[in-house]
């Protein structure tokens, strides 16, 4: 399996980059995964329904499944920010495993970064990251030791250049191999 973070500001367009870089994955042949990080309180369970009943009843595990998907809803006793590791064990094998957000994780990270939001990159003080895909390379700060700069507007792209890495991404149980 292959694991590759993609971080960046809210807004910047990682999801729509992944969106991208998934179907061009998918048009390669391999199986992809994603783990999404969210910092707000979200809810996949509508109010009323059997699953959200049993939930405020008091399960702590409730799993949903028909012939075409499944999914699991946890509740966390006491707050509890699952590590990227842990998430990734909860995963089925694939070949690949996007990871959007975390930004702190330390896994290799594509940083996806726009010019006209003003903010730093993250890529100077982060040695996870990898490469950065931008809409405006001439914008970028110094990039050290010769970070790759991939377009951001082109999954295609992006995905061919994940593919073409391939093993940097290795994932072994916590660590990254490569």
């Amino acid at each position: 399996m292959k694991v590759v973070g993609f971080c960046g500001p809210s807004g910047v367009g990682k999801t729509t980059l992944l969106e991208g870089v998934i179907a061009a994955l998918r048009a390669a042949g391999v199986s992809v995964s994603v783990i999404k990080h969210t910092h707000k309180r979200f809810d996949i369970d509508q109010p009323g329904k059997d699953s959200w009943r049993h939930r405020q009843a008091g399960a702590g595990e409730v799993l949903l499944a028909s012939s075409q998907r499944l999914a699991l809803l946890r509740e966390h006793p006491v707050d509890h920010e699952p590590g990227i590791h842990e998430l990734v064990a909860e995963l089925r094998p694939a070949d690949w495993v996007l990871v959007e957000g975390f930004k702190h994780a330390a896994l290799p990270k594509v940083e996806v970064w726009r010019a006209a939001l003003g903010q730093p990159p993250q890529f100077p003080g982060d040695p996870h990251v990898v490469a950065v895909a931008t809409d405006d390379p001439a914008a970028l700060p110094q990039l050290p030791g010769g970070l790759p700069v991939l377009p951001l507007n082109d999954a295609a792209a992006v995905a061919a250049q994940l593919l073409a890495w391939g093993e940097r991404f290795n994932y072994a149980g916590g660590d990254i191999h490569g």
